[in-house]
């Protein structure tokens, strides 16, 4: 199956022949709309719209999508992440960006070495073949579903603190209650949205996420200053302990990757995009740290993984920042799975693309979402595993590795050789201490 065009205006993609072996051909495709068949780039936990008109998108749209793209739930957690390191580790916040940023430039270097280039699984595939587009769309598949779990936990937490001692009895003995239950009750809501022929209405609401991420900032700054919350919390200068999930959690703020091929392509002036990405690091770098501080200011050492729990109940301030919360993971969360889901019915379902198998499909695993969410109910210690493991593998490790196979060694200077070979190995000491530090606080909450 192949598209003309994003369905939110996106680059023209590219259609494999039919022949094409297993992983020698995109599972999916560059789309916004996130149809059957399309890249799981544009499903990012923060969705990018690019939206080029016949000659492309300007640099200042392009400017919008890249802050809508790193603009996420990791804003929630970010205070958590600071609390997690103590105050000198938020010195690590612009270092991770600007490594982030820095890679992000090198995937638009390793578009620049084929006209062909639409996606990120593209990139692996022209630096590694089949295994190169596998390792990338795993990579990506993974993240989405786990990030999608996340948005279960963060909507069941987030309506329980609105209505607290909510159940719900289901016969002799048998009591659901807080916020299993809301996880419960939103996948239910969220079902129909996985069965819809096109997602562009929900892709739009899902592209708040700039607004709403400077509402939230806002509204932790009032219950700060005109609620009376203050600045109390004093924390700690360094937590080694807590460094690999402040870090796992830092690396999760600036996960927009999957997209920068997609707004690279829909740019009319793409040697631009640089610039662009530049300025969108630092504003977004600019305001994760003023939550982080914020937050941590506020609460110290007990402020929630989500900095929204730890508002005081009753007040209006808290309610806007908690219902700014839910708007976006309830319409993110059909366009984070249905990539995954898509690729699932491509290889079980070929050809097959409307039918009530689909349907069950797409059911199962949002059923399966829900069983995790409600067995893990850990957002910050999940996000801190997604951050740590896939998205330093995104991020971090896949860019360098992709730029030094597609250029070779001989073509870069000394320098940056060494440079990026600092960051596969510190990417890769990251992704270790912070995958086992953050499987083990799970393990240890159960």
């Amino acid at each position: 199956m192949c598209t003309d065009k994003l369905a939110n205006g996106g680059a023209a993609s590219h259609c494999p022949s039919d022949d094409s072996p297993d992983f020698e051909q995109p599972l999916l495709y560059a789309h916004g709309g996130l149809q059957a068949g399309k890249d799981p780039a544009a499903a990012r936990d923060h969705e990018a719209q690019c939206s080029p008109e016949d000659g492309g998108a300007t640099s200042l749209r392009t400017y919008f999508n890249g802050l809508n793209a790193l603009s996420g739930v990791g804003l929630l957690t970010i205070p958590y992440a600071l609390a997690e390191g103590g105050w000198l580790s938020l010195v690590l916040l612009p270092v991770v960006a600007a490594v982030c940023c820095y890679t992000g430039q090198l995937l638009q270097r390793c578009m620049s070495a084929s006209p062909t280039i639409r996606g990120y699984p593209d990139i692996g595939a022209l630096a590694l073949g089949g295994k190169g587009r596998f390792a990338v769309s795993l990579s990506m598949y993974a993240e989405l579903y786990l990030v999608a779990i996340g948005f279960l936990i963060l909507e069941g937490d987030s309506l329980n603190k609105l209505f607290p001692g909510t159940s719900l009895s289901l016969g002799p003995g048998i009591v659901v209650s807080g916020k299993h239950l809301f996880v419960v009750l939103v996948s239910i809501v969220i079902l129909p949205t996985m069965w819809l022929r096109s997602l562009s209405v929900l892709a739009y609401i899902s592209a708040s996420g700039v607004v709403a991420s400077v509402i939230l900032v806002f509204c932790v700054l009032w219950a700060a200053v005109v609620d009376g919350v203050g600045f109390q919390g004093k924390g700690k200068m360094l937590n080694v302990s807590g460094l690999p999930t402040a870090l796992g959690l830092y690396t999760f703020c600036y996960c927009g990757h999957a997209v920068f091929p997609t707004l690279c392509n829909s740019m009319k002036e793409k040697d631009k995009f640089s610039k662009v990405l530049v300025i969108c690091f630092v504003a977004c770098t600019l305001n994760y740290g003023s939550m982080a501080i914020l937050g941590y200011l506020m609460y110290g050492d007990d402020v929630e993984p989500q900095v929204t729990l730890s508002l005081p109940e009753g007040k209006l301030i808290s309610k806007l920042a908690i219902y700014t919360t839910l708007i976006n993971p309830f319409s993110k969360y059909a366009l984070m799975v249905t990539p995954v889901a898509t690729a699932i019915e491509e290889k079980l379902l070929a050809g097959n693309k409307r039918s009530i198998k689909n349907m069950l499909i797409r059911a199962f695993i949002v059923i399966s979402t829900v069983i995790i969410a409600l067995t893990i109910p850990f957002f910050g210690e999940l996000m801190a595993f997604v951050g740590s493991l896939l998205s330093v593998m995104v991020s971090m490790l896949l860019p360098c590795i992709c730029y030094l196979k597609i250029f070779g060694t001989a073509r870069c200077s000394m320098a940056e050789v060494v440079l990026i070979v600092m960051i596969i190995v510190l990417g890769s000491l990251v992704a270790a201490t912070g995958t086992y530090s953050s499987l083990r606080n799970i393990i240890h909450k159960f």
